[in-house]
C-alpha cells in the first residue's frame, strides 16, 4: 500500500513538472540512462503537457482579470441578494400594515349592508329585496286591492 501511495505522489509530481526526489522512484528507474532523461524532458513540452498546466497557457493578466471579473459578479449578485430581500421584506410589512386593514374593513362594511338587507327581507317579506329599491330606503307599502 505504501508503494501504491508514493508512486501515486511520483506520478502526480511528474505530471504537474515538480521533480521527484530519487529516494521516492522505484529502484529500476533510480538508474536512469542520460538518454532516457532526454526523452523524459522532451515529453514535457508535447501538447499535452502543455494542456495540463493552464498557468503556462493562460498569460497573468488574463488570469488576473478574469478572477477580478469573477469576484466582482460574486459582490454584485450578493449586493442585489440582499437589497432585494430587504425590499421584499419592507413590501410585504407596508402592505400588511396599510392596505390589509382597509381591505378587511371594507369587507367588514359590506357584511353589514347585507345582514341589514337580510333582516329587511325577514322583517318586511320576502318580496321587498326585489322590489328594486335602493338599500337604505323604505320599501314601498303593499296596496290592498
Amino acid at each position: 500500500m505504501i508503494i501504491t501511495i508514493i508512486a501515486a505522489a511520483a506520478l502526480c509530481c511528474l505530471c504537474w513538472g515538480a521533480s521527484v526526489p530519487h529516494e521516492l522512484l522505484p529502484k529500476g528507474e533510480a538508474k536512469k540512462t542520460e538518454a532516457e532523461l532526454e526523452d523524459h524532458e522532451e515529453l514535457d513540452e508535447t501538447p499535452v503537457r502543455e494542456t495540463r498546466d493552464p498557468k503556462e497557457i493562460v498569460p497573468e493578466r488574463v488570469r488576473s482579470a478574469a478572477r477580478a471579473t469573477f469576484d466582482l459578479s460574486l459582490f454584485v449578485i450578493q449586493k442585489v441578494y440582499r437589497f432585494s430581500r430587504a425590499a421584499l421584506w419592507i413590501g410585504s410589512t407596508s402592505f400588511m400594515m396599510l392596505v390589509l386593514p382597509v381591505v378587511f374593513e371594507t369587507e367588514k362594511l359590506q357584511m353589514e349592508k347585507q345582514q341589514q338587507l337580510q333582516q329587511q327581507q325577514i322583517l318586511l317579506g320576502p318580496d321587498t329585496g326585489l322590489s328594486g329599491g335602493l338599500p337604505g330606503t323604505l320599501p314601498s307599502l303593499p296596496r290592498k286591492i
